[in-house]
């Protein structure tokens, strides 16, 4: 008897193990199976806030009713812009406001008016991310719930300065001032830009 109990006694306890790890196994898959759709749900949750389809933007403003617009140098291509037609709405896709190959400065100036108006500012030049003075300078005029932009491209330039509204946006002023001189360039909705002027102070 005690031979017995000896050769079996091992015998259950293998068939023991090998049942537990196989219910083990069962619940791991389980498991996992569970996790996968509820990762799918979040991903696709309609709640999520649109982003932009690009890296980040170098300048982006909101006017007051939440929509925003932003401007970012693309490589080799130029002036980008992107925006909402409504507050939190998707983002509009990229469209290019002005090409050029040359190599962009730093910063963007944007500047939000009457709900429906936009101005930028825009430089490139060789070393010109370093610090360096740009070489051309771009004006740019966006109307029509920014279906349509103006440009003005002023070479050998240190760039404009800043742009101000009259008479409700229907007229831009783009200016830029040394001790000297005054360089304005003028924009209306009627007919768009202007000639440079350089007035002497």
């Amino acid at each position: 008897m005690r031979r017995v109990h000896g050769v079996r006694l091992p015998a259950l306890a293998g068939v023991t193990a090998l049942l537990g790890a196989i219910v083990a196994c069962g619940s791991t898959d389980a498991g996992a199976g569970d996790a996968s759709p509820g990762s799918d749900t979040a991903q696709a949750s309609p709640t999520a806030r649109p982003s932009p389809s690009h890296a980040r933007f170098v300048e982006e403003i909101e006017w007051a009713d939440g929509r925003r617009v932003g401007m970012y140098y693309a490589a080799k291509r130029g002036l980008m812009e992107q925006h909402q037609d409504t507050a939190g709405g998707a983002w509009s896709k990229p469209r290019l406001v002005h090409a050029t190959k040359s190599d962009p400065c730093q910063s963007i100036t944007l500047e939000a008016f009457d709900g429906r108006t936009v101005a930028a500012i825009a430089n490139w030049g060789p070393y010109c991310s370093d610090g360096e003075p740009p070489m051309e300078s771009i004006a740019a005029v966006g109307t029509k719930s920014l279906s349509k932009w103006d440009t003005k491209l002023k070479e050998s330039f240190d760039g404009w300065a800043k742009v101000e509204a009259s008479n409700g946006a229907e007229r831009l002023t783009f200016t830029r001032s040394s001790t000297e001189w005054l360089t304005r360039l003028r924009w209306t909705r009627t007919d768009g830009f202007g000639e440079v002027e350089d007035i002497r102070r």
